[in-house]
């Protein structure tokens, strides 16, 4: 029964890798514009999250340190 889920999950792994990366050719143009937009929302969305993670863990963590600095 392992033997045949272990079998059964590499299956499942190399048809998901088949579809995810083995695509056709999409025969389009991608110009200029396009492209400065597609780098703009990745960075966008790249910063944000580093923003986010900052705001949610860092500050928290500094006010943590300093108070403990200022009790010593």
């Amino acid at each position: 029964m392992k033997i045949m889920l272990r079998r059964s999950f590499y299956i499942l792994i190399v048809f998901l890798c088949n579809i995810l990366f083995i695509t056709p050719p999409a025969f389009a143009y991608v110009g200029p514009g396009m492209g400065g937009g597609i780098i703009a929302s990745v960075l966008g969305i790249v910063i944000g999250i580093a923003t986010a993670i900052i705001g949610v863990l860092w500050f928290p963590i500094k006010r943590f340190i300093k108070k403990r600095k200022s009790d010593d």
